[in-house]
């Protein structure tokens, strides 16, 4: 995964709100939406609180307009749309927004938390892009929240149905290989980082002995899923 260079976070917010297109009433939502908890509890007097509660918020309003969208728009049955949702809305889909919008310019952070790389950047990106949705929210109403979700989120499905990238990936990749190639993918570890209660696995998936993709996370099983997921977007 692509981390973009921390800097200092940017007070005043406008090139923020340029790039999401909107003019936000009050500020300090904006503001708290990209308030991690790390950076309270270094910075106690701080005057605005983290940003738990409003990614309480945005992951309810995000689930609604996704459900309430696929519902109108598809008669599939209800298994199939949770799987589709799942996609749209899963860590992975909403931290490549925030690197695309560019949050990550513009979080408060820990020292340490400024130096998180892989799964913890990721988990820290897509948190804060549901507590913007909650920003949005709050401070906009939900005909503007559903329009960022559609603009922004949306958008992806066209692409994960073509690509049925809905389906369990490790499951769907190896369809597609057995039917291409008539081979059956492995997975090999090929690096392990950090202490044992909070370790990162990078997770080769092969054809052979070619290297079709890697994937990262807290476990093995979570980097086969992660590399099988890139493995599908390049076959």
């Amino acid at each position: 995964m692509k981390i973009l260079k921390n800097r200092k976070a940017n007070n005043n917010l406008s090139e923020l709100e340029k790039k999401l297109g909107l003019k936000f009433r009050n500020k300090n939502l904006l503001k708290q939406s990209l308030v991690h908890r790390s950076y309270i509890n270094e910075n106690p007097d701080f005057h605005i609180d983290h940003n738990e509660r409003l990614e309480f918020l945005g992951d309810a309003v995000l689930e609604l307009i996704v459900t309430e969208y696929l519902y109108k728009n598809f008669n599939q049955p209800e298994g199939e749309l949770t799987s589709w949702r799942a996609s749209l809305v899963n860590g992975r889909s909403l931290s490549e927004l925030a690197q695309k919008l560019e949050l990550n310019n513009f979080l408060y952070l820990s020292k340490g938390e400024k130096n998180s790389i892989g799964k913890a950047r990721e988990i820290i990106l897509a948190n804060t892009v549901e507590a913007l949705i909650g920003a949005i929210y709050l401070d906009q109403g939900l005909k503007s929240a559903t329009k960022f979700i559609q603009k922004n989120i949306l958008v992806k499905l066209p692409y994960i149905l073509k690509h049925q990238l809905y389906q369990d990936p490790k499951s769907g990749f190896q369809e597609i290989a057995q039917a291409k190639y008539k081979i059956t993918p492995t997975y090999k570890v090929l690096k392990e980082i950090g202490p044992d209660h909070a370790k990162e696995f990078t997770v080769g998936v092969f054809l052979n002995d070619k290297l079709i993709a890697e994937g990262k996370g807290s476990s093995k099983q979570e980097a086969e899923t992660d590399a099988a997921a890139s493995a599908l977007t390049k076959i």
